[in-house]
């Protein structure tokens, strides 16, 4: 009970939520209405920080996949996996966001071009990654064979990020970042929404990855306990 009270405290937790509520007041309020897509073209705001956070989700799943295949270390191998539980949630809020945006936009819900074939296939990385340590025997081998599908999966990051410009076709083209041209970036106020969003998401992203991290840990340590207590028992019996 404790524990939950200091959670209700954390330091990451409130300052994600404090975010939210400025961000969603910028979304709903203080933002213009976009003159081409009306009021549809809001939910902008929550698809791109959403879908950053399914790639940064990748990023960490690689980062620690490649620390735990270097230093051996249990703690980077629960970090993959707290990410990869938190990039599927924000892959598949990705990929739902995008098709509530296409089909007033487009009028249909999917069109298989690039950038959307990349999205849903990092999704099917996070799924592929979590089913493998799902069914694989638990064990040193499934933690490596986890960190090199973690490794490569990372390499559909990049390839959804420049999608819409190396294959043009219905998605807009790169809107933010330092790729992105004059013509299609955004206005300095949908900028600042788009930016304060983007931020708010990332922190919620962190505070759960580390929430995960917390009770995947604890997991390992009941575990421990429990073949410690086994062992203790076969001992006392011998």
């Amino acid at each position: 009970m404790t524990n939950k009270i200091l959670n209700l405290f954390d330091p990451i937790l409130i300052f994600s939520a404090a975010l939210m509520g400025v961000a969603l007041y910028m979304i709903f309020i203080w933002a213009p209405t976009e003159t081409n897509q009306g009021a549809v073209q809001r939910i902008l705001y929550f698809h791109v920080p959403i879908a950053w956070g399914a790639m940064l989700g990748i990023f960490v799943v690689s980062g620690s996949s490649i620390m735990y295949l270097w230093k051996k270390e249990e703690k980077w191998d629960r970090l993959a996996v707290a990410s990869a539980e938190v990039g599927v949630v924000f892959g598949g809020l990705m990929l739902l966001t995008g098709m509530i945006w296409a089909r007033p936009v487009w009028s249909v819900w999917w069109t298989g071009e690039a950038k959307l074939t990349t999205a849903l296939i990092l999704f099917f990385i996070y799924v592929a990654y979590l089913m493998f340590r799902a069914y694989f025997p638990p064990g040193a081998q499934r933690q490596r064979l986890a960190a090199i599908i973690g490794v490569i999966g990372a390499v559909d990051t990049p390839i959804i990020y420049f999608a819409a410009n190396l294959w043009a076709q219905a998605h807009p083209p790169i809107i933010t970042g330092p790729v992105a041209d004059s013509d299609s970036a955004l206005g300095s106020d949908l900028g600042t929404v788009l930016l304060v969003a983007t931020v708010a998401f990332s922190f919620l992203f962190v505070y759960l990855v580390q929430s995960r991290y917390k009770i995947r840990k604890s997991e390992d340590d009941l575990v421990e306990l429990k073949r410690a207590s086994s062992a203790s028992v076969m001992t006392g019996a011998g």
